[in-house]
């Protein structure tokens, strides 16, 4: 028989209190998510062919960002005090989910990209190598120390950056958000966060084909606003993406010559 009396009671872990807060205020937006199956063969068969490898999250985050210059509700952000109203972000700026262990603990971090439309990738690769080496306390300081603070604390933070900050909301937390397991063969279904948009994408099929899902605040577009993103999604990787990878290779191989 099992001995209840041997139960007891665990400190929760420091590597969980800002998943415990994003969770928090994700149940506070009214997300809905559609998802589109994409195209993304030439794509991937570039980027097989580079010198140097590039993260498909980083190429999503690239294209989506240009997609957000040409659709401004990308670049939003609802506010509710002192009263309802719209902020509108002036650039993009993306955040990445990036698993870290620390501590013996695995930790999920949020990874900045300020304005990746206007980064080449090799830039953005480079950052996210940083992001994925240098010690914690560096590449994540803000984060590091926010998750050492009482919950009450934590979340008075929280409030004050999602309703009085102003710019520097989307410097704190981004304007867009992205998060995926396709490196494990996984899909996630709904990405949880609390921004405006929320991405994810599968891994890649035998065709060149993943499903991209987006996750939206309802109060500011409709499903028909998020279809048309989506295709543009794909349209910006066969397009943009594709000519930075050609000229990338191209450039690789002239050097070679």
């Amino acid at each position: 028989m099992p001995d209840f009396n041997r139960s007891r009671r665990v400190a929760l872990s420091r590597s969980r209190r800002l998943t415990i807060d994003v969770l928090h205020y994700n149940r506070r937006v009214p997300t809905c998510a559609h998802d589109r199956r994409c195209d993304l063969g030439r794509v991937a068969e570039l980027r097989a062919r580079l010198p140097l490898r590039i993260s498909w999250s980083l190429l999503f985050i690239k294209a989506f960002a240009l997609v957000a210059e040409k659709h401004p509700v990308l670049r939003q952000s609802y506010i509710e005090w002192p009263w309802p109203h719209v902020l509108q972000h002036s650039d993009s700026v993306a955040m990445l989910a990036t698993q870290r262990a620390h501590r013996g603990e695995p930790w999920l971090f949020w990874s900045r990209f300020v304005k990746p439309e206007r980064r080449t990738l090799a830039e953005m690769q480079q950052a996210l190598d940083q992001y994925q080496t240098e010690p914690v306390e560096k590449v994540y300081l803000q984060q590091w120390q926010l998750s050492g603070l009482p919950t009450f604390l934590r979340r008075c933070f929280w409030w004050w950056t999602l309703n009085f900050a102003g710019a520097k909301r989307a410097k704190r937390v981004g304007t867009f958000f992205l998060t995926t397991l396709a490196g494990k063969g996984v899909e996630i279904q709904d990405p949880p966060a609390f921004l405006t948009s929320n991405l994810t994408y599968g891994p890649l099929d035998d065709s060149g084909c993943c499903r991209v899902t987006l996750s939206y605040d309802h109060r500011l577009m409709d499903g028909s606003t998020v279809a048309d993103c989506l295709i543009d999604l794909e349209a910006t990787l066969n397009r943009e993406i594709v000519q930075e990878l050609e000229a990338l290779i191209a450039g690789t191989d002239r050097n070679a010559a």
